[in-house]
């Protein structure tokens, strides 16, 4: 009768510790806002701005950025510190319970959908990224004002050029070669700045300027 007690109390302790370990994987998911001009401090208030946005998870930022390669624009960088930009607020977005790994291997799988080249201002742009990501991982959509400046292009398209791909982070990925970079760089067109101050358009538009502070996540495998 002892032993089975025992034995009964050593499963009940076991369920508990696999409990606690599962529970040891909780995370927010949080989305970091950062303002592209400082004309935001303006249109912010009557629900506009241009903005760049990261999904910040297991301590790790995640955006969304252009290149000239069909390989993946998402990066990874230390959270509320986007290089280029300048940080305004973060978004809770709710709790998630997934490993690390398991996280890992879920942003690999979004980095094959969001390549380099086909970032968009108005169709695919790192608010688009995010609002994917926090869909999959929450249910939840990002609060509307972040990306309400490109639903609204997309309804007047007609009125704005084709060429208008504004980069939120224009950056390359480092397991492309330097004569690949230089041949891209060389025959990249110039991207408009949808009239932002000259100091504004340096920082976003520069491919170099921050490469060390950006690391690129890799894609995962198509098998």
């Amino acid at each position: 009768m002892g032993t089975t007690k025992s034995n009964s109390n050593s499963t009940t302790q076991s369920e508990k510790n696999n409990a606690n370990n599962k529970n040891n994987y909780n995370t927010n998911v949080v989305l970091n806002v950062y303002d592209l001009t400082p004309l935001n401090n303006y249109f912010y208030w009557f629900g506009f701005g241009i903005f760049h946005s990261g999904i910040q998870v297991h301590g790790k930022e995640y955006g969304f950025g252009a290149h000239d390669f069909p390989s993946s624009g998402v990066f990874e960088v230390e959270p509320r510190k986007c290089p280029g930009f300048i940080y305004r607020c973060s978004v809770n977005l709710g709790q998630i319970n997934m490993h690390p790994y398991e996280f890992r291997s879920f942003i690999e799988n979004m980095a094959s959908e969001y390549h380099g080249d086909t970032y968009h201002l108005i169709s695919k742009n790192c608010n688009h990224f995010t609002d994917d990501v926090s869909f999959r991982l929450t249910g939840k959509h990002v609060p509307g004002w972040v990306n309400r400046l490109a639903r609204i292009g997309s309804l007047c398209s007609c009125l704005l050029p084709d060429s208008i791909q504004v980069t939120t982070v224009k950056q390359l990925p480092e397991y492309h070669s330097e004569d690949e970079v230089t041949d891209s760089l060389s025959t990249a067109t110039p991207c408009e700045s949808m009239e932002l101050d000259d100091e504004s358009a340096k920082r976003l538009l520069s491919p170099l300027a921050t490469a060390e502070d950006v690391s690129f996540v890799k894609e995962a495998q198509i098998k």
